[in-house]
């Protein structure tokens, strides 16, 4: 059975949920950092800890970007952690995947209201622990997950 994870990659807030081949939760957990640097072996183990190496996964890690108006050094830091959770994640040498938050979104009718996405990963997870606004990330990468999950077996996701 093919463990599903999504990455919300971010500085200080990025976050990874995983879901089971019939789209079950499995796990979500914020990404660890120290004044804003990923703690990349911390990252690692957490993230290879909740694969099972016989089942193997599939990864989708949202495309993000540099954003307007944000300065020089926000910019290099959040590319620096992108770019941290990036290289994680390939060398778990399970497959990576990217996709752009205005396509997952799409597939889930959802806008770019942050509260759409939290109040849909509760609804389809109750089990998780998505109980506050900062779980945003957490819920957004099992969102990204079971996007994943949809796209590769032919999904078409539900109007909730």
């Amino acid at each position: 059975m093919t463990l599903w994870v999504g990455c919300d990659p971010g500085m200080a807030s990025g976050a990874i949920g995983a879901v089971d081949d019939h789209g079950n939760f499995s796990a979500c957990f914020d990404i660890e950092h120290q004044d804003k640097h990923i703690l990349a072996l911390v990252f690692k183990s957490r993230l290879l800890s909740i694969i099972d190496p016989k089942e193997g996964a599939q990864i989708c890690m949202e495309q993000v970007h540099s954003m307007p108006n944000q300065g020089l050094a926000s910019t290099w830091n959040f590319a620096r952690a992108v770019g941290v959770i990036s290289a994680v994640c390939e060398l778990t040498r399970y497959p990576v995947h990217l996709v752009t938050p205005q396509k997952w979104k799409k597939h889930f009718h959802l806008t770019a209201d942050k509260n759409e996405s939290l109040d849909m990963a509760r609804y389809l997870w109750p089990e998780a622990k998505l109980k506050l606004k900062k779980d945003i990330n957490k819920a957004e990468a099992l969102l990204i997950a079971e996007y994943l999950r949809h796209e590769l077996n032919g999904i078409q996701a539900k109007n909730i």
